[in-house]
């Protein structure tokens, strides 16, 4: 009698996949935000100003993080808007980074499983 092999197809390899990315994905994030940061000039900078930032302008914490009414100055509503307009530009950043990195991960994970 003969021993079966387990033989694993490319589907079979596949389905796996999302399930490790899903499990894996915060680590990634980070290593792309560390990538960026260390990089990446314009984001480093853009990080610098966002953190800048907050420490000129102690409302922002209690904006973002407090709870219960509060009323913004017409300065404060300013550097709220500056505040947002510059973590857009960094998520922006990070997504952009993240679907880059998707489609170099994908090219070789095909390579790897021989699909390409």
């Amino acid at each position: 009698m003969k021993k079966k092999e387990k033989v694993n197809t490319m589907s079979e390899t596949y389905l796996d996949l999302p399930s490790r990315l899903e499990d894996a994905f915060p680590e990634i994030d980070n290593d792309i935000v560390l990538e960026l940061q260390n990089e990446n000039e314009e984001y480093a900078k853009l990080q610098q100003r966002i953190s800048d930032l907050k420490q000129q302008k102690p409302f922002l914490a209690n904006l973002l993080e407090g709870s219960g009414e509060i009323s913004l100055t017409a300065e404060e509503h300013a550097a709220f808007v500056q505040y947002l307009h510059l973590v857009r530009k960094r998520d922006d950043m990070e997504r952009q980074q993240i679907y880059f990195r998707g489609h170099t991960d994908a090219v070789a994970y095909l390579r790897k499983i021989k699909a390409i």
